[in-house]
């Protein structure tokens, strides 16, 4: 209704696109909804139609380079922005919670994932649109000295290569450096980005075994090794909760406290649509995040304890029933 009580949609009415644009023109920005089958409301950062826009255009670009033939590459720059705008155009974004989930190893979409973690913690974090444009810069263009190995770094953990393949995995940082050292339109933040985006707080990274980077270094050190463990770069592919533990133990020691903090605020541990197992034995799907509960989503429980299927929309919220937990993440 209107605030003068006119009705506009009477209850029972199928909502239809049309409908829906007047209701935005009317300036109605929630509505109470009745679904008759209950769906995963996944979340993303970038839509997906736009984060394959992104992924098409650094793919096609940097499929084309070689070591020594930059011409193209500025022009990425650009894509950078444009992720930035994309994101900074939501205005709750850094309020929300995000459905990110595990996928293979393509270098060119986990470029665009980190491109868009690693700006959503400079947004979070208030930092100034010049050194987003250098977090957005970096994030693209960090593997890519990954593109001059000759081997397969996928699904792998880098201690399983041999003696030769693991020193050259472990120099791309410094290919990629070295590639783009000279050109005038990075700066010189980006490019350190880049060199020490394997580094770690204590020593413990390479190439340099460098200490103590600034903050912008440290981001993309999180987004950049959070990344590659759910789409297995160098290492074993890992689920999200997984990954999400790995930062909880290594921060403060490898990773920023702060930095590893904001990430997870935004990153859903178990995402929208995951198949769970619960303390109670039954079978749940993910339904959706509850907002600053990262770890306490709402789910659906498709599965009795005895596997039989579940006939009912049986919803439980972890906020409100705190007996039942998660147990592990089945696909």
């Amino acid at each position: 209704m209107t605030p003068d009580y006119t009705e506009l949609l009477a209850v029972g009415t199928v909502l239809k696109p049309e409908y829906v644009s007047k209701l935005e023109q009317l300036g109605i920005t929630e509505v109470l909804i009745e679904d008759t089958k209950l769906r995963p409301e996944e979340v993303q950062i970038l839509r997906e139609d736009v984060e394959d826009l992104f992924k098409e255009k650094v793919r096609s670009v940097l499929e084309r380079h070689v070591y020594s033939d930059n011409s193209e590459l500025k022009e990425l720059s650009e894509t950078a922005d444009s992720i930035i705008s994309s994101i900074l155009e939501n205005e709750d974004i850094v309020e929300q919670i995000f459905d990110i989930r595990e996928r293979s190893a393509d270098i060119y979409e986990h470029s665009i994932s980190v491109c868009s973690l690693t700006i959503l913690i400079g947004a979070k974090l208030k930092l100034s649109r010049e050194e987003l444009h250098d977090l957005g810069v970096a994030a693209i263009f960090h593997d890519i000295g990954l593109r001059y190995l000759n081997f397969d770094y996928t699904n792998i953990e880098i201690e399983e290569l041999d003696d030769k393949q693991k020193l050259e995995y472990k120099k791309h940082p410094a290919y990629a450096f070295s590639s783009l050292e000279k050109e005038n339109w990075i700066s010189k933040r980006a490019k350190l980005m880049i060199l020490q985006h394997h580094e770690r707080m204590d020593g413990s990274g390479y190439p340099m075994h460098a200490k103590n980077p600034d903050i912008t270094t440290q981001i993309l050190q999180v987004t950049d090794a959070f990344d590659e463990m759910i789409c297995g770069i160098g290492c074993r592919r890992n689920k999200v909760y997984e990954a999400v533990e790995y930062l909880k133990i290594t921060k403060g020691s490898k990773f920023s406290n702060k930095i590893v903090d904001l990430m997870l605020d935004f990153t859903a541990v178990y995402p929208a649509g995951s198949l769970v197992s619960l303390n109670t034995g039954e079978i749940a799907l993910v339904l959706r995040q509850n907002k600053q509960f990262p770890e306490r989503p709402i789910l659906k429980v498709v599965k009795e304890k005895d596997g039989s299927e579940v006939s009912d929309d049986r919803v439980i919220d972890l906020l409100e029933v705190r007996t039942v937990y998660i147990e592990k993440v089945i696909m």
